[in-house]
C-alpha cells in the first residue's frame, strides 16, 4: 500500500471495523477499513474509511482511495490553480481558481485515456454524479465509447430540432416562393402557421404518420373551412416530397390520404350570383350607390371587364394603356399563372379616367382606405352589394357568372368568351401565344358588353348578336 495511505488518519478511523485484503485482489466499497498483516503472504497494513479500491498497474499491490462525502465537496475551496479531489473509480471534482466545481470521469478506452464531463456542482450532487458515471460504466461495460454515446446523442437532438416539419416547411418555402407572387407566397406561409405548425410543426418530419395529418384537417374542418383543410393537405405533401428529395424523410404519409375519406363532402355551390333578368335593377343601384366613389367605380369596373375580385383589386395603373384601350395583367396575379389582355371598352376607358383624378397618385387603383400600401379588401365589393340588398344573393364573383351566361346565350363564340374569364387550362408555353389569341374579336365582344350594360341601366335592353368565327 502506498504511504500516503498512513496519512491523516483520525482516531475515528482507527477505531472502524477492520478487514484483511491481500495483495492483488480488487476491493470496491464505501464505509470501509482496510487491516493488512505485515509479513504474511507480502501484505501491508494500513487503515483509511472510506475507500474505494483496485489493482495497481503493474498487477501487485492496492491502490485504495478514500470516496468523498457531502461535506468535503461543500467546504473545498478553491485554490491558485485547479484542484482535483478523487472520489474514485476514476471519478473527481475539479476545482478551478475561478471556485467552479466540475464533476469529471476519467476512464481508458480502447487503450486510450479520456475524460468525461458530468456536470457541475451543486448542479449535479454527489450522489447524481457517481449514478451518472455508474450508467456510462454500464455503456463501457458492454463495449461502447460513453463519449462517442454523448456525442451521437446530442448530434440526435439537434437533427430532431433541424429536421422538424416547421424546420424543413420554412426550407421548402425558401425554394418555392420564387416563381410565386408575394401575396400568393405570404399567404401559404400563414396557413401554415395557423393551421399546420400547431399540429405538426414540432415533431420530426420523417415521424409523422397518416393519422396525425387526418387529424391537422379534422381540425380544420371542425371551424367550416374544408376547403383550406384540403389545400393544408395539398401543402404538406409539397413539404414531404421535398423532405425526400434532400434525405430528410423516406415516405410522404400525405399521398397515403384521400381529403374525401376523412373530411365531410359538400355539394359544390357556385357563386352566388343573379338571373340576367335582374342585372338592369343591380346596375341601376349601383349607379345610385351613397357609398365610397372608388367602390361603386370598383363594382362598375369589375361589371365591365368581368375578372376576378382579385386581379381586380390588386390592379396597378402601370398595367393600364388607356390611349390603346387594353388592360395587361401579369401572369404573377393570374389564377392560372399566366398573362391575361383584357380589351377596355370606351366605357370602361373613361371610367378609369375618372378614378386616375381619385386614386393616380397611388400605384394601385384601389388602395385601402387605412393603408394606402395595400388593396382594398376583397370584402369591400360584397359589403356593398350586401348594402344594396343582394347578401348571400350576389357577389362580385358573380359578374363573371352572369357575363358567361348572356354571352353564350347572345351568341358569341364560346372560345372568346373562355379567353376573356381566363378559364382554359394552359401549359406556359401555349400560354404566351393564348393570351393574345382572338384578341380584335375579344375588344369587340367587350364593348358590345358595355354598349348593352349602358342599355340595361337605361331601360333600352336588346339583345344583341355575336358573330361566330
Amino acid at each position: 500500500m502506498s504511504p500516503r495511505a498512513f496519512r491523516n488518519v483520525s482516531q475515528d478511523t482507527l477505531k472502524a471495523p477492520v478487514y484483511l485484503v491481500f495483495r492483488g485482489f480488487f476491493v470496491s466499497g464505501r464505509l470501509v477499513t482496510v487491516l493488512a498483516i505485515p509479513g504474511f503472504l507480502g501484505v501491508s497494513l494500513g487503515v483509511r474509511t472510506p475507500l474505494v479500491g483496485g489493482i495497481s498497474p503493474s498487477g501487485y499491490g492496492l491502490e485504495l482511495e478514500m470516496a468523498l462525502t457531502n461535506t468535503e465537496v461543500l467546504k473545498a475551496k478553491a485554490g491558485p490553480s485547479p484542484i482535483k479531489m478523487a472520489d474514485g473509480r476514476g471519478l473527481y471534482l475539479l476545482i478551478t481558481p475561478a471556485g467552479s466545481k466540475l464533476w469529471r470521469w476519467k476512464y481508458r478506452f480502447l487503450g486510450k485515456e479520456k475524460l468525461m464531463a458530468v456536470g457541475a456542482y451543486p448542479d449535479v450532487s454527489l450522489a447524481q454524479a457517481r449514478d451518472k458515471v455508474d450508467e456510462t460504466r454500464k455503456q463501457l461495460a458492454a463495449g461502447s465509447d460513453p463519449m462517442a454515446a454523448r456525442k451521437f446523442e446530442k448530434i440526435a437532438r439537434r437533427l430532431a430540432v433541424e429536421d422538424t416539419f416547421a424546420a424543413v416547411a420554412k426550407k421548402w418555402w425558401e425554394s418555392w416562393k420564387a416563381a410565386r407572387s408575394d401575396s400568393h407566397t405570404v399567404y401559404v406561409w400563414r396557413r401554415l402557421e395557423a393551421d399546420v405548425f400547431p399540429a405538426i410543426g414540432l415533431r420530426p418530419i420523417a415521424e409523422i404518420e397518416a393519422p396525425e395529418l387526418v387529424a391537422m384537417m379534422k381540425a380544420i374542418e371542425k371551424r367550416g373551412a374544408l376547403d383550406i383543410a384540403k389545400r393544408a393537405l395539398q401543402t404538406c405533401s409539397q413539404i414531404f416530397r421535398y423532405a425526400i428529395a434532400h434525405g430528410l424523410a423516406k415516405r410522404n404519409p400525405a399521398v397515403e390520404i384521400r381529403p374525401s375519406d376523412v373530411l365531410a363532402s359538400r355539394k359544390k355551390e357556385n357563386y352566388a350570383r343573379l338571373d340576367g333578368k335582374e342585372l338592369p335593377e343591380l346596375l341601376r343601384k349601383i349607379e345610385v350607390y351613397n357609398g365610397s366613389t372608388v367602390t361603386r367605380v370598383a363594382i362598375k369596373l369589375m361589371a365591365m371587364t368581368f375578372v376576378r375580385t382579385s386581379e381586380l383589386i390588386g390592379a396597378r395603373w402601370e398595367e393600364f394603356d388607356l390611349d390603346g384601350g387594353r388592360w395587361d395583367i401579369p401572369a404573377s396575379r393570374m389564377k392560372m399563372k399566366t398573362p391575361h389582355v383584357v380589351p377596355l371598352s370606351t366605357q370602361a376607358v373613361t371610367l378609369l379616367r375618372s378614378l386616375h383624378t381619385l386614386t393616380g397618385h397611388s400605384a394601385l387603383l384601389f388602395p385601402g382606405e387605412r393603408d394606402h400600401q395595400k388593396s382594398m379588401s376583397n370584402n369591400t365589393i360584397l359589403g356593398a352589394l350586401d348594402r344594396m340588398g343582394y347578401a348571400g344573393r350576389m357577389t362580385g364573383h358573380g359578374f363573371r357568372g352572369i357575363a358567361s351566361t348572356l354571352l353564350h346565350e347572345q351568341g358569341w363564340p364560346h372560345e372568346h368568351i373562355e379567353l376573356q374569364l381566363a378559364h382554359q387550362e394552359r401549359n406556359q408555353v401555349s400560354a404566351s401565344y393564348n393570351h393574345a389569341m382572338y384578341l380584335q374579336a375579344r375588344a369587340q365582344m367587350m364593348q358590345a358588353w358595355s354598349n348593352y350594360l349602358d342599355a340595361c341601366v337605361a331601360g333600352n335592353v336588346v339583345p344583341f348578336r355575336g358573330k361566330r368565327a
